[in-house]
Order: C-alpha cells, then sequence, then structure tokens
C-alpha cells in the first residue's frame, strides 16, 4: 500500500504536535502523526474537556482531519507522549483505526524516541466491523 513511511519523521511530527495538546485536567499530552498512502502527513493532538467522555484523543484528530481533506487510506501513525514505557492508542482508538486499515503501523513513542512498531491487527485482533453490524 502507498509511499513508503519515514518513521523517524512521521515520529518528530507527532511530538510537534503533542506541544498544542490541550490536556488541563489529565496533564497527559499526546500527539500523533497520520501518513496516507499517498504520502501526505496529518497531525493531531489530544483535546480534553471537563465532561471527560467529550474528550478527543490525538490519534482520532489526525484521522479526522485527513478524512476532511478526502483520505481514506494510511499506512501508518506515530503516537507521542512524554512516558517512560511506549505509549499505544487506547481501545476506541484502535477500533476507529480499524474502520481504515486493519493492519495499520503504529509507531509508539515514549522519552527514548520511537520504542516500537506494531501492527494494529496486533493490538485490536477481532476488531467490530461491518459484517458484525449485518448479524443483528
Amino acid at each position: 500500500m502507498g509511499t513508503k513511511v519515514d518513521l523517524v519523521g512521521l515520529a518528530a511530527r507527532a511530538w510537534t504536535a503533542r506541544e498544542n495538546a490541550y490536556a488541563k485536567y489529565s496533564n497527559f499530552a499526546v500527539g500523533a502523526a497520520l501518513a496516507t498512502s499517498s504520502g501526505e502527513i496529518f497531525t493531531g493532538c489530544n483535546v480534553e474537556n471537563v465532561s471527560f467522555g467529550l474528550t478527543i484523543c490525538a490519534e482520532r484528530v489526525a484521522v479526522s482531519t485527513a478524512i476532511a481533506a478526502g483520505h481514506r487510506e494510511f499506512d501508518a501513525i506515530a503516537v507521542a507522549a512524554e512516558t517512560e514505557d511506549p505509549v499505544v492508542p487506547c481501545g476506541a482508538c484502535r477500533q476507529f483505526l480499524a474502520e481504515f486499515n486493519p493492519a495499520l503501523r503504529i509507531c509508539c513513542i515514549g522519552r527514548g524516541g520511537i520504542s516500537r512498531t506494531v501492527l494494529l491487527s496486533d493490538l485490536l485482533p477481532s476488531p467490530f466491523s461491518s459484517f458484525d453490524e449485518s448479524m443483528r
């Protein structure tokens, strides 16, 4: 699928996006950078709300921005946070990402840089799908 993604450059974009996070309640700033199959990069940061259910994760901001720009095919996403261990997408983000590419590459980044790259399908082996919905 698509072009070869520069994972180091994608990680740098995620760190930069993290600087814009609105995380006044948790103080847990997260940045994400999403690479489309055409080679474009879209970034996002988490945006919290006093009503935590309305909080938007960095990954979903990046995907939504890409969708709004007309993209539907994604090759990789980098997710960065100031953590000792590499940060991974939450369950809701995993399902959201699976809608577009169940085998998406995820660069998990903590303080030490890219600590590991995993496939979304390893983190979410059985995503809810339109097939599941048709079984109702």
